[in-house]
């Protein structure tokens, strides 16, 4: 049997919504959500919350996770969530075959995703899997010569509901990544080698950064 673990990272500090990971969304704390999602799976082990705040590890380890208190230094703004995953892995009596990174920041998943992306993730042996949303919209890029091309065929607009795979664009949505431990100790990023995905709607894609994200999201979250 293969050891699965979702792994939460959730440091105190936060400069634009003070508190975020515990502040209120939807009756709960925002970082319960990622928990209670990660309890649901009937594959995952263990949850396990990575923090350097008292508040914050009460509130996780009340909500079902474990957690690993993480030191001053890895929880800086300039700190990556790699060097918090090998904190957790460093310390780690029993080493995990598969880590799945849930980001607080992105509450809304679709119900009983975890499971589906683990079986995917397992049946087409992905070394990283993320989940993502197509997006209608169409992308430039922006030139030194102050000139723009765009990344379609504007001459041939195709429109939505005709796009095909190849006008399709998607989004990296930063709720779910998986992984396995033998591909992160070989790169040390949670991405790379054979990347597989999975596809989620649009409206996954909002990412909680400002005060105007959390009350967007928290609107959705309750009408969903």
């Amino acid at each position: 049997m293969k050891k699965i673990i979702a792994f939460i990272p959730a440091r105190g500090g936060s400069k634009e919504i003070p508190n975020k990971n515990i502040k209120n969304f939807a009756g709960k704390p925002l970082m319960v959500h990622s928990i209670e999602y990660a309890l649901k799976s009937k594959l995952v082990n263990e949850v396990m919350v990575s923090t350097d705040d008292s508040k914050i590890s009460k509130i996780a380890k009340d909500a079902g996770a474990s957690v690993v208190k993480r030191p001053p230094e890895l929880c800086t703004d300039t700190a990556t969530t790699e060097s918090a995953i090998e904190h957790y892995l460093h310390f780690s009596k029993v080493k995990p075959d598969v880590i799945i990174l849930l980001q607080v920041t992105s509450p809304l998943r679709p119900k009983d995703s975890l499971d589906e992306a683990l079986r995917h993730f397992q049946k087409g042996k992905y070394d990283s899997l993320l989940s993502i949303c197509s997006t209608h919209r169409f992308f430039w890029q922006v030139k030194d010569d102050n000139t723009a091309s765009a990344e379609y065929d504007y001459l041939n607009r195709p429109r939505r509901q005709d796009m095909i795979l190849k006008d399709k664009r998607f989004i990296e949505n930063g709720s779910l990544y998986i992984f396995s431990h033998e591909h992160f100790e070989k790169i040390g990023n949670r991405l790379g080698g054979k990347i597989g995905y999975v596809v989620w709607p649009e409206d996954c894609n909002i990412e909680i950064d400002t005060i105007t994200d959390f009350k967007i999201l928290e609107r959705i979250f309750l009408e969903r």
